[in-house]
């Protein structure tokens, strides 16, 4: 979670609320939602391909990999798409392991249930982005700060236990799903001068940890 650090960095002064036109960012938003629809059918080849160790390193490649993005999606567009691509196979691998073990306890269905939800949410946090005059600065600055807490708050609960997986699952659900308004809603003011791989990152990076909440919920509610 900690990997949405990287975007803000990236908040210039530019407008914060919806005043462009749709008409002058549907180009911008389809291509953003095709590379972002790009990299999850890679990562789906990832997961299946996943070794079982490959959860370090492939949070090791992911993390290096959106540090290197942030530095060259302006000077090289097709470098940072090549690279945005090469995470998002590797993420299949960070990931993969975990989803084995839920298709392992509670049959493939689970993970397609889970990725239908997280597709469905992110629609619709999509369509209230384009629909209402939303600042997606801060939006983004409370959920970058929530984001922080709850990462704290997750590490001291693995000492004191204060936190239940269900409860982590919620919060980081919440805080994401706030996360995702706010990037729509930057791609709705024009993108405030991000490139398209930038922010077809963002929206990836918010995905990824949605569905991986909402997995998480739906194996608890399994178990019970």
């Amino acid at each position: 979670m900690a990997l949405n650090d990287y975007r803000m960095n990236s908040y210039n002064s530019y407008p914060t609320t919806i005043d462009v036109p749709r008409e002058e960012t549907s180009s911008l938003l389809a291509k953003v939602l095709g590379i972002t629809s790009l990299g999850f059918f890679i990562t789906s080849i990832g997961v299946a391909t996943a070794p079982p160790w490959g959860t370090f390193v492939g949070f090791i490649v992911v993390i290096g990999l959106v540090f290197a993005i942030n530095l060259t999606r302006k000077a090289s567009p097709a470098l940072a798409l090549g690279m945005f691509l090469t995470l998002s196979y590797f993420m299949g691998w960070q990931i993969g392991p975990l989803i084995q073990r839920y298709i392992h306890a509670f049959g493939s269905s689970i993970v397609f249930n889970a990725a239908a939800t997280t597709g469905c949410g992110m629609a619709v946090m999509g369509c209230v982005a384009y629909l209402f005059n939303i600042n997606y600065r801060r939006i983004a600055g409370i959920g970058m700060a929530a984001l922080l807490v709850l990462i704290i708050a997750g590490i001291a609960s693995m000492f004191f236990h204060f936190l239940s997986p269900d409860t982590y699952s919620w919060l980081t659900l919440g805080i994401f799903s706030l996360l995702t308004v706010g990037d729509f809603a930057r791609i709705r003011a024009g993108g405030a001068g991000a490139s398209a791989v930038s922010l077809a990152l963002s929206i990836y990076l918010d995905a990824i940890n949605i569905f991986l909440a909402v997995l998480q919920l739906m194996g608890g509610r399994r178990r019970d």
